[in-house]
């Protein structure tokens, strides 16, 4: 367990001195074709209902990608509530600073995890079986175990990996983005 530990610690660490040596040019292109292949996959055509993930500063930037399509599909971002996250409609006039300097949606209109058709996951590296290393909070795999939505991780390229470690908890994706690769792990 200990030896798993240090060994997701130590990708966590090649994956963000990666992500910090990136240009803001290369930050701008790789999300618009990132998300350009994401809109190409069946998944997102189909989907109406999306939860999104409101990008930190080294994450795929998914603000041109939400405003893009915010009149075709409805969006929705998560908001950490103790050691959960809830699901809040995506409105940019109702975003505040929320845990770990994100923003995040205010109000009450709390949706059921239900009602998502897809979930756009963020993490720091995914594997060709759609294995995920997030950053060791357990936030998206708590939600994600409640969703039978389809579940699609975007990442930069280099965030793709062969093989990541994995606990029982850890919860698969269905998809797999980057720039130059599209994997669909299984269908439901």
């Amino acid at each position: 367990m200990k030896e798993r530990f240090s060994e997701k610690n130590e990708i966590r660490y090649k994956i963000k001195n990666l992500r910090n040596m990136l240009l803001d040019t290369e930050r701008r292109t790789a999300a618009e074709e990132v998300f350009a292949r994401l809109e190409q996959t069946a998944a997102f055509m189909l989907a109406d209902r999306i939860m999104m993930y409101h990008s930190l500063p080294d994450e795929l930037s998914t603000r041109e990608f939400l405003r893009k399509w915010s009149g075709k599909k409805r969006f929705f971002l998560p908001r950490v509530n103790g050691v959960d996250l809830e699901v809040l409609p995506f409105e940019e006039s109702r975003l505040e600073l929320g845990s770990f300097h994100i923003e995040e949606p205010t109000g009450t209109d709390v949706i059921d995890p239900d009602e998502i058709e897809m979930v756009v996951v963020p993490a720091v590296a995914y594997d060709r079986k759609g294995k995920r290393l997030g950053r060791g909070k357990g936030f998206y795999d708590r939600f994600l175990k409640h969703t039978k939505a389809t579940k699609v991780g975007v990442g930069y390229e280099f965030q793709l990996l062969d093989d990541l470690p994995s606990e029982p908890h850890d919860v698969p994706m269905d998809i797999v983005v980057t720039q130059h690769t599209t994997i669909i792990v299984r269908n439901h």
